[in-house]
Order: structure tokens, then sequence, then C-alpha cells
């Protein structure tokens, strides 16, 4: 496993994901994160490390862009700009969900080893990607 840290982007399949999204066309790359997050809610049997570490990596660009969200690594991040991410949302939580869920062998993997600093990062891009509630509104009468 070529992981160097716990973050999204913390692993060489996250820095060639970012890679590949900045040598893709401007108009690609929200299809490209689309794919990502869809191939891995989509499978039902053994999810293998490598497209989750893509999946969590493209579900951290989604919550980048939402208020809570954590800007990308700017080291192994992608360096293009992306358009628009944020009506990903809800499929960047299923993906996450999908990752959290046996059999996956990015889960196991950070199972064998101290994956507490991994879950808390998982847990901040699950708040980040949550929608909040609407805060109180101030009266101004």
């Amino acid at each position: 496993m070529g992981t160097w840290d716990v973050g999204p982007f913390d692993n060489d399949t996250a820095a060639d994901f970012s890679y590949t999204l900045d040598e893709a066309a401007a108009d690609a790359r929200a299809g490209i994160i689309l794919g990502t997050l869809t191939r891995v809610i989509d499978t039902a049997g053994y999810l293998e490390a490598p497209e989750s570490e893509e999946a969590l990596a493209a579900a951290a660009l989604v919550a980048a862009q939402c208020p809570e969200g954590e800007p990308t690594d700017p080291v192994a991040g992608p360096e293009e700009p992306l358009p628009d991410l944020t009506g990903l949302r809800d499929l960047a939580l299923q993906a996450l969900d999908r990752v959290m869920t046996e059999p996956s062998e990015l889960m196991d993997l950070w199972d064998e080893s101290n994956g507490g600093p991994w879950l808390t990062h998982i847990r901040i891009l699950r708040n980040a990607l949550t929608p909040q509630p609407p805060g109180e509104q101030l009266s101004l009468i």
C-alpha cells in the first residue's frame, strides 16, 4: 500500500487521480469525479483499495467546495480548477458509506493498523458533505 499518511490525498493512488484530473479537459473533470464515485457505490462485491482511495479523493474534492469543507491538499491535490461539484454531495456520502462497508480492502487495511486517525478524516469528510440545517434567522424587529 503506497500510503504516506491518513488524509484523502496521502497515497499514490489519490496522487495519480489528481494527475488524471489535471490532464483531463476542463469540461471532463466533473464526469471523472462522478464516474469514480458511482463505480464505488455500484460495487456489490469486494471493493479493492485503489478504487476506495480514488473515491475518498473524489469525495474530498466535493467536500472542499462545501461550507464546512477543508481545502484540498495543495501538494497532492489537483492543480487545475474544478467545476462546481456540490451537486455530488449525496453521491460522495454514498461512496464514503461503501468504502466503510464490508467487504472493503481499504477498511480492512486500516483496521490492521492504527486506523483511528484515518477514521477521523472520514468523519471530517462526512461532516463537510452532510448538509447543515439552516441557522436561526435573526429578526431585525
